[in-house]
Order: C-alpha cells, then structure tokens, then sequence
C-alpha cells in the first residue's frame, strides 16, 4: 500500500463523512426528480468538463441527466480560450435558457473552485428558473479563489457538495511543485455515492430507475435502444 494511495483513500473517506447529510438529502431530491418525471440536468466548465461525462449516457449510470454544454468550454478545444470563457458574463444565462429549467428538475453545477461567471452565473439562473441546484466544489479552494463573478457558487446553489481538494486541487508536493489533482476522483465518487443512495430508495420505495447498461453486454444494447427512444425528444445529445 502506498504512502501516495493511503493518503487519497484517506481523503475520500473524510469526503463521504464530511458530506454524508447532504448525500442524503441530494439522493432524495434526485429521486423526487425522476419519479416526477424530470431531468438531471449537469454542468461544467474546464476540467469539471470531465464530470459532466461522467454523468452522461455512462453504463451503470442515469439516463434522464441531461449535459448542459458548450463545445469551445472543453480543454480539448483550446486550453487557454475555454478558460477565458468560463470568465465571459452573461454565457451562463445563454446556456440556462437553452436548458430550460422546471421545477421538477435537479441541476448539479461542477466547478472546483465556485468562482468563474459561467458556472455562477448558470447555476443563479437554473435556480432562478425553478430547478434545485447542487454545486460540487470545493469549499476550501473557493473561499481562496479570487472573486471573478457577482457572488460564489456556493451562495447560489440550494446544495453544495464538497470535495475537500486543497487550495489549487493538486495535492502532492514535488520540488517541481504540487501534482495529482484530486477534485476529477472526488467528484466522480461523490456522484457515485448520490447514484447508490437513489438507487436505495427506489428498491425501498418499490419503483425502479432509468439506468443504462453497458452495450457490452449481453441484452444492454436492447435496454439502451429503450432509454434513448424514452428521452431523445428531451435529451438532444442521445
């Protein structure tokens, strides 16, 4: 066992603690959100790009989220013009209007350090337009980072989920500075930790979820073939 893995180990688990209540009460409004038939709506900017992946049309994962999405946002596009992006007012409204929001809806906004207009600015809209927002950030790294937008993400989202990552996410020291950033591992378990608790209440509650397999497998094409005809008219991105 390594020193690096026990000390990441260990920070998942002062995650899951530090977050349990708040698990418990996401978990139960995400569950509302399907059996009312609303969407999961996902957003993110940067390298929180990678978890609104992680959301979608992923095998063992939820078919009614819905990515809120900009192409030129992703890393991959261009790494230096999507962070000036996610600095632009005024895109974060763009993009809540193009999700158009109910109230039925659960929205989870991913930004490590809940500073940047785009992701502050959609999620304020989002819960503006009805939905209940879930920020996944860090709180210790936002209360650092510079104040670029009107407010924080945490001071507009109905829930924030915290990832606990250090000031600037990276976690282990080097003479070459700080590596292995920890915000991707413990966004995708927090997400996890949500998905197992709603699964718990539907069996509690008799009712079952709209999970996609893997196509690998014998019978998960057929299923998925379902969920997609199900949400195609409400998910464009199936």
């Amino acid at each position: 066992m390594s020193e690096a893995g026990e000390a990441i180990r260990e920070h998942l688990r002062a995650v899951e603690e530090r977050n349990r209540d708040t698990i418990d009460a996401v978990a139960e409004r995400v569950y509302r959100t399907i059996v009312d038939g609303g969407l999961i709506l996902t957003a993110g900017t940067g390298h929180s790009r990678a978890m609104v992946l992680e959301t979608f049309y992923r095998a063992g994962g939820l078919a009614c989220v819905k990515p809120i999405t900009h192409p030129a946002l992703d890393p991959l596009a261009g790494g230096a013009a999507s962070t000036r992006l996610e600095r632009v007012p005024g895109l974060g409204r763009l993009l809540a209007d193009e999700a158009a929001a109910t109230e039925v809806d659960t929205a989870f906004v991913f930004s490590n350090s809940g500073t940047n207009p785009v992701p502050v600015e959609l999620a304020e809209a989002l819960a503006e337009d009805g939905a209940t927002v879930v920020a996944v950030s860090s709180r210790q790294h936002m209360a650092r980072a510079p104040l670029r937008a009107d407010k924080k993400l945490d001071q507009v989202a109905h829930y924030v989920l915290d990832t606990a990552t250090p000031y600037g996410d990276a976690f282990w020291p080097t003479p070459s500075g700080h590596i292995a950033p920890l915000s991707s591992i413990s966004g995708a378990y927090l997400w996890n930790l949500i998905l197992i608790s709603v699964a718990r209440l539907a069996e509690e509650k008799g009712t079952s979820l709209p999970v996609w397999a893997s196509a690998n497998v014998a019978g998960g094409e057929e299923r998925n073939v379902e969920l997609r005809e199900r949400y195609r008219g409400r998910i464009p991105g199936l």
